[in-house]
């Protein structure tokens, strides 16, 4: 499907779905979309009100033209209360169209570009909600489910002002690398385990990395976290019949520069538990919890679209938790690559363990900021549910840098604090951290473990565990399943460099 932004007049489109659009309460419908009504002599604004369409967001109202038009059908997307009117509204509002587009079948969709001109809100900010919305809404994991439903083959912006064109044009771009990445990093996580295993995440890189100049990628085996000393990779792999592996990747801009960065994501390609066993329902949806090495890997998937102006480096340590002869028990000490010795209570709480190493190597590289990602927490899910990421760091700026972009790219998140008083309780008798706290506050003290091992480099942690992956369909773009969360996060903050 392609995404076009071109000049013209609605009312002399041929296509199989025409989008307008009204905002909640609307009466007598202005601009195009008034254009459209007075086309149809007024039918469109009547037979919505008799139908009751108020115009919230996330509905829509749709009629046949019956020949008085170009177009076969018009379709009026709502989008909400005009008072605080923001891109979101833009992108579910597109979302709310391609949903539609799929059902019916249809080929080719025109759409006015949505809420330009409205309070503060850019031509170019509008697109790339559109074509956020359009992508992401559009996305389907069939590889094992066979799906008949198509996406049309076309989706054309349509505005009578050629001075936005330009702009949204751009915008479209935008809203590409976002969405796509994004998909990207749905498909990892909707892959099942059987056939997401720590190699696979590796090969993936390596695809990635292929044949572009300005990244390159080193990958450590087992044999080479051994002399490292990644023992939490390794504690945590014990149990596998996969090996594990550390992969770090590398984004080198054009023109070289002072700034650098590092995305650390969790990798736990499924998770069981380990010996402190899962029950089998909190199994179901395990494969998930690679979901902080997805993002990374989406973020690079289209990093050279982006061409950010900083440095940046994927790194994230592959391993399965799994239960075996050989598995780390509770009670067992490792030690981090970092030095920093860790009394295993709960083999539940592995990923932080795998983290103690790819952060500790994260702040070898010397960067100027270390984001790192993970499905870390249930506990961050009972405090902030399933559509909102925890944010934790040591550095105000950072933190504030992280949750800017997530404004921008439409992702929820929350900073939570890195309560000092609480530090204690992950002292161990036997061993200088434990990696677990009391029953209280989990993802605090999970972010606490996390610190001792970034130093005194920027960090901030986005406990990613309730929306990386939908329960339930979320809105008209977020449907059940993988989400891609925090890919358009990640790649928001590196565009502000």
């Amino acid at each position: 499907m392609n995404i076009n932004v071109r000049k013209g007049d609605v009312t002399e489109e041929k296509c199989d779905l025409l989008v307008v659009n009204c905002f909640e309460g609307v009466k007598k419908p202005e601009g195009a979309t008034g254009a459209v009504d007075e086309a149809l002599g007024g039918k469109l604004s009547r037979y919505w009100a008799a139908d009751k369409f108020t115009g919230k967001l996330g509905t829509s109202f749709m009629m046949h033209v019956d020949g008085d038009l170009p177009a076969a059908r018009v379709l009026v997307v709502g989008l909400g209360k005009k008072k605080g009117f923001t891109v979101e509204a833009v992108r579910q509002a597109a979302a709310v169209s391609m949903n539609t587009a799929v059902a019916l079948g249809a080929k080719s969709v025109v759409s006015v570009l949505h809420g330009a001109g409205e309070g503060e809100l850019t031509p170019r900010g509008c697109a790339r909600a559109m074509a956020e919305g359009v992508r992401l809404a559009s996305y389907k994991f069939s590889k094992y489910k066979k799906d008949k439903t198509k996406t049309p083959k076309r989706f054309d912006i349509v505005s009578t002002d050629g001075r936005v064109v330009r702009p949204a044009v751009n915008g479209v771009e935008d809203g590409e690398i976002g969405a796509i990445g994004a998909n990207f990093a749905r498909d990892l996580v909707n892959t099942p385990g059987h056939e997401m295993h720590p190699e696979v995440l590796v090969e993936t890189a390596r695809e990635i990395v292929k044949g572009k100049g300005t990244l390159k990628i080193k990958v450590y085996n087992r044999e080479k976290l051994e002399k490292m000393g990644a023992g939490g990779i390794l504690g945590v792999a014990k149990g596998s019949d996969f090996p594990p592996y550390m992969v770090h990747m590398i984004y080198k801009p054009a023109k070289p520069t002072k700034k650098k960065v590092a995305l650390v994501g969790k990798a736990v390609t499924f998770d069981s538990g380990g010996l402190s066993l899962k029950p089998s329902g909190s199994m179901e949806t395990m494969k998930v919890d690679m979901a902080g090495s997805a993002a990374v890997l989406g973020a690079f998937s289209v990093i050279d679209r982006l061409s950010p102006k900083v440095e940046v480096h994927g790194i994230f340590g592959a391993v399965e938790n799994m239960p075996s002869g050989r598995a780390v028990r509770p009670g067992d000490v490792l030690q981090a690559m970092n030095k920093k010795t860790i009394e295993v209570l709960n083999t539940d709480a592995e990923g932080r363990l795998t983290l103690a190493d790819t952060l500790s190597y994260a702040v070898k590289q010397k960067p100027d900021a270390i984001v790192d990602l993970a499905t870390l927490t249930g506990a961050c899910v009972v405090a902030l549910g399933e559509e909102i990421s925890g944010v934790m760091g040591n550095n105000e700026k950072l933190a504030k840098q992280i949750m800017e972009a997530a404004a921008g790219a439409g992702e929820k998140m929350w900073e939570l604090p890195l309560e000092k008083n609480y530090r204690k309780l992950i002292d161990s008798d036997i061993a200088d951290i434990k990696n677990i706290g009391s029953r209280w506050g989990g993802s605090l003290t999970a972010g606490l473990f996390l610190q001792e091992f970034v130093g005194d480099t920027p960090w901030v942690h986005l406990d990613i565990a309730g929306p990386a992956f939908a329960e339930r369909p979320i809105d008209p773009y977020t449907k059940k399943g993988a989400t891609g969360h925090a890919v358009r996060t990640l790649l928001e903050y590196l565009r502000s460099f």
